[in-house]
């Protein structure tokens, strides 16, 4: 049974699951579409498109699925996928797709901290940390258990690897690789997320190989030149392989 608060609106075309908690001047737009055991607390919108998994956890103000900030949407029928177990703090605001692709993507179990914002079409995947004030542009991509700190900017169509930890005030228009620490002005590689890995559970061995691998690839002018260096010295584990991956299937570039 849900327990909905008399003064939230919920659009009787909204589909419900069981067990949701919908505080007060909550809004629930038509064409939503809401698992079980979530917490809304006052004042949490959940506009058309969204489609929300389970025991997620909306903070007062957290803005879902909302219209993208994009000059050429035209109204197209679009949506925002939320998965489960996320905590989204106050004031975030997550847009739904465009034409482009069709949906903005956030996976389960991440920290998204208050008055973060996800633009249209980003992907954004699970186990992830989210700084206060960190903004994405669209069409974003962000792997698997990133750590980014806050007020972060970041330009459209990038992408963020894997285990990495970005310092707080960072602002990038090229790729970010994964396993690694990002930081200072302009910002660059300034190591591998050693003490992240560990904690994560990789062993010694595995974290200096991907140091190995980063030694290599930067020790070139030519990326490519270091992704050679890297097939001729290291066992292609699948850290070593999805570091050569995502260099080589950057489109914009990684920072150095």
């Amino acid at each position: 049974m849900n327990t909905i608060s008399p003064l939230a609106f919920v659009h009787p075309e909204a589909k419900l699951g069981d067990n949701n908690i919908i505080g007060p001047f909550c809004y629930i737009d038509r064409n939503t579409v809401i698992g079980d055991n979530n917490v809304m607390q006052n004042s949490v919108t959940i506009n058309y498109g969204a489609r929300i998994g389970n025991n997620n956890e909306f903070m007062p103000g957290a803005s879902i699925s909302t219209k993208p900030q994009d000059l050429k949407f035209k109204g197209e029928d679009t949506i925002c996928e939320i998965g489960d177990n996320n905590s989204i703090r106050e004031n975030v605001t997550i847009s739904r797709g465009t034409a482009s692709k069709g949906t903005t993507i956030v996976g389960s179990n991440n920290l998204l901290m208050e008055n973060m914002h996800i633009a249209h079409d980003c992907v954004i995947g699970s186990g992830c940390i989210i700084g206060n004030s960190t903004k994405f542009a669209g069409e974003v991509v962000v792997d698997d258990n990133a750590i980014i700190s806050a007020t972060v900017l970041f330009h459209q169509f990038i992408r963020i690897g894997g285990y990495v930890m970005i310092q707080g005030g960072s602002r990038t228009s090229q790729d970010i690789p994964p396993y690694i620490i990002a930081g200072k002005e302009p910002i660059r590689y300034a190591g591998v997320n050693i003490i992240g890995l560990r904690r994560r559970g990789f062993s010694n061995e595995t974290i200096t190989q991907i140091h190995d691998a980063y030694r290599l690839l930067y020790s070139k002018g030519i990326l490519a030149e270091g992704i050679e260096e890297i097939k001729k010295n290291l066992p292609l584990t699948p850290e070593i392989q999805y570091i050569i991956d995502f260099v080589q299937e950057s489109k914009r570039g990684i920072i150095r």
